[in-house]
């Protein structure tokens, strides 16, 4: 989430719980661990390489149907410039690749919510995660792989973040498909907020 602007909430947030104790591990030791066992196959979380990956990722940003809620279709410069704002040394979000059985098949964000400008328009704790999804090939989607990777993600990261006490989502109102994933992973609606380029469903996945 980019920008920062007041947070309006349509549904009440539930009663905050204590700060977990313990730090987050660096984002790339998150991602980068066993392979995950899901029912559509294995599946694991790899660190973005810019100049091995660009070409894929911006074909997949100008699919239209990601298009409409990525906004990153032109030229590869511009995917190139939307990774280079993560890459940067102390960056608080890690572009990924998603791989099926090795295939690449989606791009993944994991960043730290709580340092993020979206924390100004939520109740924030220490050590949130969140995750963004974009699922690539058109004949990955509208099938139940979005969710099934979502429940296979957040559990890996509940597990080899244990100070982390939640993973959140933001995805546009509008993205019905998305929410219903997340939904279907086990991430639960929390509030609307109105950001500076969206108003977002806010979804928790709890430990």
């Amino acid at each position: 989430m980019r920008g920062e602007e007041r947070t309006v909430t349509t549904e009440a947030t539930s009663p905050p719980d204590s700060p977990p104790a313990g730090p987050v591990a660096p984002l790339a030791a998150l991602v980068e661990g066993a392979p995950m066992a899901t029912v559509a196959g294995s599946f694991r979380l790899e660190p973005v390489r810019p100049e091995r990956d660009l070409p894929l990722l911006s074909g997949w940003m100008n699919d239209p149907a990601v298009d409409a809620f990525w906004q990153l279709a032109g030229p590869p410069d511009r995917t190139a410039e939307h990774l280079g704002r993560q890459l940067v040394p102390g960056g608080h979000s890690l572009p990924c690749l998603g791989l099926l059985d090795g295939r690449p098949m989606s791009y993944w964000e994991v960043y730290r919510a709580d340092l993020d400008p979206l924390a100004a328009h939520y109740p924030a704790r220490a050590l949130d995660l969140g995750v963004h999804l974009a699922i690539g090939p058109p004949q990955d989607r509208g099938r139940g792989l979005g969710s099934a990777l979502l429940r296979a993600v957040a559990q890996a990261l509940l597990a080899r973040a244990p100070g982390c006490g939640r993973v959140l989502a933001e995805p546009d109102v509008r993205n019905l498909a998305s929410i219903a994933a997340f939904r279907a992973a086990g991430f639960r609606k929390t509030a609307e907020l109105e950001l500076p380029d969206k108003r977002a469903a806010l979804l928790v996945r709890r430990r």
